[in-house]
C-alpha cells in the first residue's frame, strides 16, 4: 500500500499516519519529523531547510523532491509506504508521480483530512512544538490554502483522493480511512 496523507497543520496527519502505519504494517516517511531531526543534527538538509521552517515557509520544491527521491529508492520502501507532509504543492505531486513511474510503483490513495482553520490553530497551539508559534502557524495555514489545496484537485482528477472529516475523534477518522481504503 502506498499512501499520501494531506491536511493543514494540526489536522491530525501524524496521528493518522502512525495508526495507519501500525495497522497496515507500512513505514512512514514524515517530512516534518525528518526535517526537524536534520536541523537538530545540523545535516546538510537541515542547514538548508532551517530558514524556511523557522519562518513558516515551505521548503523549496527542488529540495523536497530530491529528499523524497532518495528516500523512496531505499530498500525498506519498495513494498509500501505512507508519506506524511509531502507533497505540499501540485508540482511536487506531479514529480512524485514521475518518480513512482520510474520506480515501477503506483500511489493507491491520497487521504485528505479536512479540518477547520480554527481547529488547526487550536491543535497546533496545544501540541507546543518548537515551530508552533502563532505567527508561524498562521503562515503555514495560509500556505496550505494557497499551495496545497490545488493538490486535492490534482488527485481528485486522477480518482486517487479520499476526503475524510478530520474533526472527528482520531479513532473515528481512522475507521473512516480504513473503510474507504
Amino acid at each position: 500500500m502506498r499512501l499520501v496523507i494531506l491536511g493543514g497543520s494540526g489536522s491530525g496527519k501524524s496521528t493518522q499516519a502512525e495508526m495507519l502505519s501500525t495497522n497496515l504494517n507500512i513505514p512512514i516517511i514524515s517530512t516534518g519529523e525528518v526535517l526537524r531531526k536534520a536541523i537538530s543534527n545540523s545535516s546538510d538538509l537541515g542547514v538548508r531547510a532551517q530558514p524556511y521552517l523557522e519562518s513558516g515557509e515551505l521548503v523549496p520544491d527542488e529540495m523536497m523532491i530530491e529528499f523524497i527521491r532518495n528516500y523512496l529508492k531505499e530498500p525498506e520502501f519498495q513494498t509500501g509506504w505512507l508519506l506524511e507532509g509531502y507533497p505540499r504543492t501540485a508540482f511536487q505531486a506531479e514529480e512524485l508521480d514521475f518518480l513512482l513511474e520510474e520506480l515501477g510503483q503506483q500511489l493507491n490513495w491520497a487521504i485528505y483530512l479536512k479540518v477547520t482553520e480554527d481547529a488547526m490553530i487550536t491543535r497546533c497551539l496545544d501540541r507546543s512544538l518548537p515551530d508552533d508559534q502563532p505567527e508561524i502557524i498562521q503562515r503555514r495555514i495560509e500556505l496550505f490554502y494557497k499551495r496545497t489545496v490545488p493538490i486535492l484537485e490534482y488527485y481528485d482528477r486522477r480518482c486517487h483522493l479520499l476526503k475524510i472529516d478530520g474533526v472527528q475523534s482520531s479513532e473515528e477518522v481512522q475507521r473512516s480511512i480504513r473503510n474507504l481504503i
